[in-house]
C-alpha cells in the first residue's frame, strides 16, 4: 500500500459490504473523482460480509460505468487481534442481548475508533483527504461510537496527531433506515436498490436467507432494523430521498 501517483482529490470509504456502507460508497462516488475502499477483518462472526464487499464493488462497477471510472483500489486490513481483545457477541459465540450497561452485547468497544485510526493512516499514505463512514445517530443500535460528537472529537485528535486536515463525513448520520433506502434510490435508482437487496450483507449471524429487504436471519437487531426501514419505506411508496445530504 504505497501512495499513488494520482493526485486527484479523493475519499476513502469504510466499506463493510452492508446496506449503509453501500449507500455511502455511492454517495462518495457521486462527489469525488477518486474513491477507494477499506474493509476490516476483526474476527466478526458474520465474516460473510467480507465476501459481500467484493460482490457489491463488482456490481457497482458493472452497473454504473461513470462510477466505475472513479472506483479505485480496495484495501483489507487484518484486525483480528483487536477483535480478540474487544470481544462481543459479534466476535464470540455469545447471546445477542442488552447488557447491564444498557448497551447491546453486539457493541465492540472502540471498533469505529480503531477503524478510523487505521483508515486515516491508510488515507495519509494514499493521498486521500476524506474518510466516509456509515455511522448513524438517528436510527442505530445504541453504539456510542456512532455519535457525531464522538466522531468530531476523533477527527480533531486525528488531525492533531497526524498534522493533517482530514474530514470524517457521515452522510447517514441523521437519516432513518427508511431514508437510507430512499438515498440509495436517489443516487442510483432502482438498480442500486436491487443491488443492495441482492448483494449487501447486514445480518449479525451471517445468514443469507432471502427476504424482500435482503438476506439475513430476520431476527437479529441488524435484520430487524433493516426490515423495519424497508417496511416503512415501502409503505410510503418507496420514494427517492428528495434532499441528498
Amino acid at each position: 500500500m504505497t501512495a499513488p501517483a494520482d493526485t486527484a482529490p479523493g475519499a476513502l470509504v469504510l466499506f463493510s459490504g452492508g446496506q449503509d456502507s453501500t449507500a455511502c460508497l455511492a454517495w462518495a462516488l457521486e462527489r469525488w473523482p477518486r474513491v477507494e475502499t477499506v474493509g476490516f477483518d476483526y474476527g466478526q462472526r458474520h465474516a460473510v460480509e467480507l465476501r459481500a464487499r467484493e460482490a457489491v464493488r463488482r456490481e457497482v462497477a458493472r452497473n454504473f460505468p461513470a462510477w466505475a471510472a472513479r472506483l479505485g483500489e480496495d484495501h483489507r486490513i487484518d484486525l483480528k487481534s483487536f477483535g480478540e481483545v474487544a470481544q462481543s457477541a459479534l466476535t464470540a459465540d455469545r447471546a445477542i442481548e442488552m447488557t447491564e450497561r444498557g448497551l447491546p452485547s453486539t457493541f465492540v468497544p472502540g471498533r469505529n475508533l480503531a477503524f478510523l485510526i487505521y483508515a486515516a493512516a491508510l488515507a495519509d499514505r494514499r493521498g486521500l483527504e476524506v474518510l466516509v463512514g456509515g455511522m448513524c445517530e438517528t436510527d442505530y443500535s445504541g453504539y456510542p461510537d456512532c455519535r457525531r460528537e464522538t466522531l468530531d472529537a476523533l477527527q480533531a485528535a486525528i488531525n492533531l496527531g497526524m498534522a493533517r486536515d482530514f474530514s470524517i463525513e457521515t452522510p447517514l448520520m441523521w437519516l432513518t433506515k427508511s431514508q437510507t433506502w430512499g438515498l440509495a434510490k436517489a443516487l442510483g435508482g432502482q438498480a442500486l436498490v436491487d443491488l443492495t437487496i441482492t448483494h449487501s450483507h447486514t445480518c449479525y449471524t451471517g445468514e443469507r436467507t432471502p427476504h424482500d429487504w435482503g438476506a439475513g436471519c430476520g431476527a437479529c437487531p441488524a435484520c430487524e432494523l433493516r426490515a423495519k426501514g424497508w417496511a416503512e419505506w415501502s409503505a410510503e411508496g418507496q420514494p427517492a430521498l428528495e434532499a441528498v445530504p
